[in-house]
């Protein structure tokens, strides 16, 4: 039975390892905060940018997933959680498959291009830069990186929380391309990448079909929920990891086999996402 670990069991890391239990492996998962319960594996309170913590840890896990967030946070909160957690963990399981979930906010295209894992990662952002060096010391150590877009599932949407907060603006001159993708779409590429290690340690892209424009996906909402459209203007708000506008490519992926469930945001919505927010 093939053991692995869980490196931050939140959101994305808890859809995971469920998944996986579910396959049939033996799952461990660490979480900062506190012990979990409740679930059939064992969730163990580890804090992986705590050197001491993490190289006291025993275990033979055939692989690791880093996939730790900082929810946002500021320059040094970034570096200790990456770049830290990452040197602890591959310190600490130095025969361990390692794979890191990073972003596709790397990407610092601004005109809507097609963007592949070929295509040109130079973040202009500090938080961009530190995951990119992340990125380089896993693929060092023979490891894999999942770009992960923007994350979005039951009960987590930030542009439909901003529509129905009444926060969204269209921004014609700032009408950018979202790319997107939901939690169990991401679960299951996590789990084809370590299924397939032999052949997946390289670079993915995990997005989903439809890069969309910002407007389309307020204009969808609006028909859907039958609400006002967001007032045109100028949108204050600027991504912690900067802006940007490209098409993410998930070609390589779908050629290793994956399929996601929900390919475009209306379906994800509409099957996912709007059933699960009670205030609709």
């Amino acid at each position: 039975m093939p053991r692995i670990l869980i490196a931050g069991c939140g959101y994305v890391g808890q859809a995971t390892a469920d998944l996986f239990h579910r396959a049939g492996w033996k799952v461990e998962a660490w979480t900062k905060s506190k012990a979990g319960t409740g679930k059939p594996y064992p969730i163990h309170a580890i804090d992986i940018t705590d050197a001491q913590q993490v190289h006291a840890c025993e275990g033979n896990f055939d692989v690791v997933i880093h996939c730790a967030s900082t929810r946002g946070g500021h320059v040094d909160l970034y570096r200790r959680v990456y770049l830290n957690g990452a040197r602890n963990l591959l310190e600490t399981f130095v025969t361990s498959t390692i794979l890191f979930t990073s972003s596709t906010s790397v990407y610092a295209q601004i005109n809507g291009e097609r963007v592949t894992e070929e295509s040109a990662a130079e973040p202009r952002h500090q938080t961009g830069q530190i995951l990119r060096e992340t990125e380089e010391l896993f693929l060092a150590h023979s490891g894999i990186v999942a770009r992960l877009a923007g994350i979005y599932g039951p009960g987590r949407s930030a542009l439909l929380s901003k529509f129905l907060a009444g926060n969204a603006v269209v921004d014609p001159e700032n009408d950018r391309f979202i790319n997107q993708v939901h939690r169990d779409d991401i679960a299951a590429a996590l789990f084809l990448l370590l299924d397939r290690q032999r052949e997946a340690k390289q670079i993915y892209n995990v997005v989903d079909d439809q890069p969309i424009r910002q407007s389309e996906c307020y204009r969808w909402l609006a028909k859907k929920l039958n609400r006002p459209l967001p007032p045109v203007g100028k949108s204050a708000a600027r991504g912690k990891r900067g802006e940007s506008s490209k098409c993410v490519s998930n070609a390589k992926l779908r050629c290793l086999g994956w399929t996601p469930r929900y390919p475009t945001f209306a379906e994800a919505m509409e099957k996912s996402i709007l059933p699960s927010f009670g205030q609709l």
